[in-house]
């Protein structure tokens, strides 16, 4: 009788469930989805906080053919490389690793095999920061100004007060919040002015 009892107290507490065929129309949603970002927004919504986020990074020596392979596949365009002691020394993006870059390299006497991260990476001392208190009280349009007015595509967020790289700003992860093109005009480099001059021959 108890047993009884029990068997309909579970039928009873049991939802039923239907499943259904997935719809094509159905979004894959991530978390940036449920949080709208205007130009008006806090700065802090749009940069990745590494005491949330694990930072993305790559060591120095590996294989700058490889690193490009392994950023596309994982869809990252930009990587904080670190030496042994994981400590930062440059970033590394897509477009120092793209397949023409490589070949300007190359034409200058390096062997595409022998080129490392570290031989492409925009180095520590070039890289540009913005203080963390500062950012608490900026907008995303704040910033946006700033990256053009730099020719920046990324920067770095530095907790001066605990001497912390506390995170990064990317112009492309702004670009996908506002969901509006972005464009940085970023000062020419040596590889650059290479190209142009041999687009001309």
């Amino acid at each position: 009788m108890y047993l009884q009892a029990a068997e309909q107290v579970q039928e009873l507490m049991m939802k039923k469930l239907s499943l259904l065929p997935l719809d094509t129309v159905e979004h894959l949603v991530q978390p940036d989805d449920f949080h709208e970002v205007t130009v008006d927004s806090p700065a802090v919504t749009i940069f990745t906080d590494f005491k949330q986020h694990m930072p993305r990074v790559i060591e120095a020596d590996t294989p700058a053919v490889q690193a490009g392979y392994m950023m596309r596949k994982a869809h990252v365009r930009l990587q904080l490389v670190v030496d042994n002691s994981n400590e930062l020394i440059g970033t590394i993006s897509l477009k120092e690793l793209d397949g023409q870059h490589l070949q300007i390299m190359q034409n200058q006497g390096f062997s595409r095999q022998s080129m490392l991260v570290r031989d492409l990476m925009i180095p520590r001392r070039e890289q540009k920061v913005v203080d963390y208190q500062q950012l608490l009280d900026a907008t995303v349009g704040d910033v946006l100004d700033a990256l053009q007015l730099n020719g920046s595509l990324h920067c770095l967020v530095v907790d001066h007060q605990a001497h912390h790289i506390r995170g990064i700003i990317a112009a492309s992860d702004i670009a996908r919040r506002l969901h509006i093109p972005v464009e940085i005009e970023k000062p020419a480099t040596f590889v650059d002015i290479f190209k142009a001059v041999n687009d001309m021959i």
